[in-house]
C-alpha cells in the first residue's frame, strides 16, 4: 500500500493536534483504550466536547501547556492509502524540530487560525516548506465556527496568503486552500454542509488524491552502496552483490553505468529483490545489483547511469538549520554524513544568515545559534557526489555531526 508522509505546521493553539486527532476519531484509527481515556479527560476538565489533542501530545508537558513540543509520527490508514504524520512544533524556538519532520515529507499541512489570519510564524512555516522543496502544501483554515463559517473571512486569508506565496523562489509548489473546524469536524474528513460556498474537497478527500509522483520531484537515479554481499557458498561461489536503495529514478538491467568515484564503467547484468529477479529497480526500492564485469566496488560507492552524473568536489554552499547550543563559526570543524558517506568537513565562511520570515538576510554574521539558518561554505577533506537539493533531495541533504560528543548540531540542503 502506498505511503504518503506528511509534515504538519501551525502556530501556538492554532488546533494542530486537534485537527489530527479529529482525523484519527473519524476514519476510527483510534484504540478503545485510547479513545476512552480522551473521553475521560476531557470530562475532568469540564469540556462538553471530546479535546482531540489528547491523541497527539505524548509528553506531560504537552498536555500540560497545550502545545506541542516535540515531533511525534502519527501512523494511521485507511483503504486507499497508509499515513505517517509529522507533527511538529510550530513556535519560533523550535524551529529545528519543525526542519527535521518536514524533511523527509512528501507534502505539509499549514494550519492557519481563521480569527487571527496569517500572522508571522505563518511566514516561517511557509519559509520552511520552501526551503524544503515540500511540493504539495495544504494550507488548512481552522476554526471557521468561531467566524460563522464566513466566506469573506476565509478569501481575506487566502488573499493574504497568495501575497505571501509571491516571496518564495521555489514555483512548482501547489498550494490548496481548505476551510475546516477541526473541532467540529468540518471539511476534515467529511465535507461540511455549514459552508455550502466551499466546492472543493475536505482535507482527508486531497491528501487520498495525492499521486506521489507529482509530489516528487523526480530526477536521476543515485544509488549509493550500502553493502558488498559476498556469500561465498558452493552455490554463490562467484556471486558478487551491491546492497542499497535506488533515489531520484529508475534503474534497469542493461543500463550503462558508472561508478563513483573511481568512474569506472559497467553494465547492469541483474536487480535481485531477496531471491526474485526484476527488470527495473523504481525510485526508492531496495535492492541488489550486479554488473557485467568484475569491478573494484566498495561501501560508500555510487552507482549512476552514463551521462547523468552527480557534481563531484571537495566543497559546496549550503543551507543550514543549526540545532546546538554551541555556536557554529567559521573554522569549526565537523564530520559531515551524506548518504553512507561520511567525510571531516570545514566551515569556510557564513555567507549570511536567513531570516525565516521573509524579511531579508543578515551579512556579517560570526556564528550560528540553535534555531538560526544560514548560507554556509564547507571544505572537505575527499570528494563527495552530490546534487543540489532542489534537483535531488536525497542527494542534496547532509547532516553535521559534532567529532567530540557524536551529535548531530545541524541539517544542510545544498545549493
Amino acid at each position: 500500500m502506498e505511503v504518503l508522509k506528511i509534515a504538519t505546521a501551525g502556530s501556538v493553539d492554532d488546533g494542530k493536534s486537534t485537527l489530527i486527532g479529529r482525523i484519527l476519531y473519524d476514519t476510527k484509527s483510534l484504540t478503545t483504550d485510547k479513545l476512552e481515556a480522551i473521553e475521560k479527560t476531557s470530562k475532568q476538565k469540564g469540556y462538553d466536547y471530546l479535546d482531540f489533542s489528547l491523541a497527539t501530545d505524548g509528553l506531560v508537558a504537552e498536555r500540560e501547556q497545550g502545545i506541542t513540543i516535540d515531533v511525534a509520527h502519527i501512523y494511521f490508514s485507511t483503504r486507499k492509502k497508509s499515513y505517517i504524520i509529522a507533527d511538529t512544533p510550530g513556535h519560533v524556538e523550535y524551529t529545528r524540530n519543525m526542519v527535521t519532520g518536514a524533511s523527509t515529507s512528501q507534502a505539509s499541512i499549514i494550519l492557519i487560525d481563521a480569527r487571527k489570519g496569517v500572522i508571522e510564524q505563518t511566514n516561517r512555516h511557509f519559509f520552511i516548506n520552501n526551503l524544503l522543496r515540500i511540493k504539495d502544501v495544504v494550507v488548512t483554515i481552522n476554526k471557521m465556527d468561531l467566524v460563522d463559517y464566513s466566506e469573506d473571512v476565509y478569501n481575506k486569508i487566502k488573499a493574504d496568503f497568495s501575497e505571501l506565496m509571491s516571496k518564495r523562489d521555489y514555483q512548482d509548489q501547489k498550494i490548496t486552500f481548505i476551510p475546516v473546524s477541526a473541532l467540529k469536524g468540518d471539511n476534515v474528513v467529511n465535507r461540511s454542509e455549514n459552508m455550502p460556498w466551499y466546492k472543493g474537497e475536505s482535507l482527508l478527500e486531497h491528501l487520498e488524491g495525492l499521486d506521489k509522483k507529482d509530489i516528487y520531484n523526480v530526477g536521476t537515479p543515485r544509488f549509493p552502496v550500502q553493502y558488498v554481499i559476498r556469500p561465498k557458498t558452493e552455490d554463490f561461489h562467484d556471486f558478487r552483490g551491491y546492497a542499497g536503495k535506488v533515489y531520484g529514478g529508475e534503474l534497469s538491467v542493461g543500463d550503462n553505468i558508472l561508478v563513483l568515484p573511481s568512474k569506472t564503467r559497467s553494465k547492469i547484468k541483474d536487480i535481485y529483490f531477496y531471491d526474485e529477479k526484476y527488470q527495473t529497480a523504481s525510485r526508492r526500492s531496495s535492492v541488489t545489483i550486479t554488473l557485467e564485469n568484475d569491478i573494484n566496488v566498495s561501501r560508500g560507492d555510487m552507482i549512476v547511469k552514463e551521462g547523468d552524473l552527480p557534481t563531484i568536489d571537495k566543497q559546496f554552499t549550503a543551507n543550514i538549520c543549526w540545532m546546538d547550543s554551541t555556536p557554529l563559526e567559521a573554522g569549526s570543524k565537523y564530520m559531515l554524513q551524506h548518504g553512507v558517506n561520511k567525510v571531516l568537513a570545514r566551515v569556510e565562511k557564513i555567507n549570511h544568515k536567513i531570516n525565516p520570515d521573509y524579511s531579508g538576510i543578515e551579512k556579517n554574521v560570526q556564528g550560528l545559534g540553535v534555531n538560526d539558518i544560514a548560507s554556509v561554505t564547507f571544505k572537505f577533506n575527499k570528494p563527495l557526489f552530490f546534487d543540489q537539493f532542489k534537483n535531488h533531495r536525497t542527494n542534496g541533504s547532509f547532516i553535521l555531526i559534532d567529532t567530540q560528543n557524536n551529535h548531530t548540531v545541524g541539517a544542510g540542503f545544498i545549493q
